[in-house]
C-alpha cells in the first residue's frame, strides 16, 4: 500500500451540469474520491476548482509549487493531479520541466461531467492512483493517465475533442490491463529546471499561427507590446510567409525572443526551406523548437524568460530536451 497525495485543481472531472448556464467546475476533491478502492491511502488538498481554459500561468506556479511540496514530503510516494483536459498538456509539461524527484507525478481527468449517465472521472482517477503509487513509474517525470494510458507530459496534445481518450502525442510510459498496470516505456529525463518564480506570472508569450496569406502585423504587434516571447507556429518543417524574416530580426534585436514551432501535429522542426522559409527564420535569430508544439513551446518560452535566460540557454533547453524513450 502506498501513500498518495491528490491535489484538485477543478475540470470536467469535477463539474456538474447548471442546465442553461453549461457545465461548471464546482466539486471539491473529496468528493471525488468517495469512489476510489481504498487500495492505497490517499490525502487530499484543493489548490482551485477551475475550468482549466480559465487558468493563469499564476495558478500554473501554484500546482507546481504544491506539487514540489508533496513530493519533499517523506510520508508521500506519490503525486495525482485532477485537471481539467483543455490545458492539461500545457500544466503538465510546466511539472515536468522543473520534477526534480524520483517519485511519480500523474495528471488525470475526463471527458465526462460528474453527473453524466457514465461518468469516465472515478475510474480515470483510480488509475492514476494506481499509476503513482506503482514503483516502475519512479523516475519517469510528469505523467498523464486517462482512459487506460500513461503518456509522458511532453509531447502530449489534446488531440479530439469528443474521444474517450483525447490526448494524443508524448511517449506511451504505460497502459491498464484491467487493473494490472503494465510498463512498455521510461521517458529520457532533462536536467530540472528551476521552479517558476512570481516573475512567472506575468510572463508575456504570444503565438502566431503562420498560415497562407498571413502578415506580420500580428506578430509585431506582439513585439511592440512587450512580449517577452513570441512563439510562431509555422507551417510544415517550420516555415513563415514573406515578411517574416525581416520581422524576426527585428523582434530580435528589440530583445524578444522567437521560438519556431510547428503547426503541424507530428514531428519536429527541422530548418530546411530558405526563402523565407525556416533556414532564413533562424539566421534571423528565431530558436528552432525541436519537437515541441506550440502551446508546450510558449510555457517553456515562459518560464526561461522569466528567470531570465539568454538566447544561448534558451536554445540549449530546447535542443537537450529528450523526445524519445527507453523500452521496458
Amino acid at each position: 500500500m502506498a501513500s498518495i497525495r491528490i491535489l484538485g485543481t477543478g475540470g470536467t472531472i469535477a463539474s456538474r451540469s447548471t442546465g442553461g448556464g453549461g457545465l461548471v467546475a464546482s466539486e471539491r476533491i473529496e468528493e471525488l474520491i468517495s469512489t476510489l478502492s481504498r487500495r492505497h491511502t490517499v490525502t487530499v488538498r484543493d489548490l482551485m476548482v477551475s475550468g482549466s481554459y480559465r487558468l493563469q500561468l499564476s495558478d500554473l506556479r501554484v500546482i507546481a509549487q504544491a506539487a514540489r511540496n508533496a513530493l519533499l514530503d517523506s510520508t508521500v510516494d506519490g503525486v495525482v493531479i485532477t485537471h481539467g483536459i483543455d490545458t492539461m498538456e500545457e500544466t503538465a509539461f510546466l511539472l515536468d520541466l522543473v520534477h526534480a524527484s524520483p517519485k511519480p507525478v500523474v495528471f488525470t481527468g475526463s471527458s465526462r461531467p460528474l453527473d453524466s449517465a457514465s461518468p469516465d472521472g472515478p475510474h480515470n482517477l483510480e488509475e492514476a492512483v494506481n499509476a503513482a503509487a506503482s514503483p516502475d513509474l519512479r523516475d519517469t517525470g510528469v505523467l498523464v493517465s486517462f482512459g487506460g494510458v500513461v503518456r509522458s507530459a511532453r509531447g502530449l496534445r489534446y488531440a479530439s475533442t469528443l474521444a474517450a481518450n483525447p490526448f494524443a502525442g508524448g511517449t506511451e510510459v504505460a497502459h491498464f490491463i484491467g487493473d494490472s498496470l503494465h510498463v512498455t516505456a521510461r521517458p529520457l529525463r532533462p536536467a530540472p529546471l528551476p521552479l517558476p518564480n512570481e516573475a512567472f506570472d506575468a510572463a508575456r508569450v504570444e503565438i502566431i499561427d503562420c498560415s497562407v496569406g498571413t502578415g506580420t502585423d500580428l506578430f509585431s504587434h506582439a513585439v511592440h507590446a512587450g512580449a517577452d516571447a513570441v512563439v510562431l507556429a509555422g507551417t510544415g518543417l517550420g516555415n513563415a510567409g514573406p515578411g517574416f524574416t525581416e520581422a524576426v530580426q527585428d523582434a530580435v534585436r528589440a530583445g524578444c525572443f522567437v521560438v519556431l514551432s510547428s503547426r503541424v501535429p507530428e514531428g519536429p522542426v527541422i530548418p530546411t526551406f530558405g526563402d523565407g522559409g525556416g533556414i532564413d527564420l533562424v539566421r534571423a535569430g528565431a530558436l528552432p523548437a525541436g519537437d515541441l508544439k506550440p502551446p508546450q513551446a510558449r510555457i517553456l518560452a515562459a518560464l526561461l524568460t522569466s528567470q531570465p535566460a539568454t538566447p544561448e540557454q534558451i536554445q540549449h533547453v530546447l535542443t537537450a530536451s529528450p523526445s524519445g524513450s527507453n523500452s521496458s
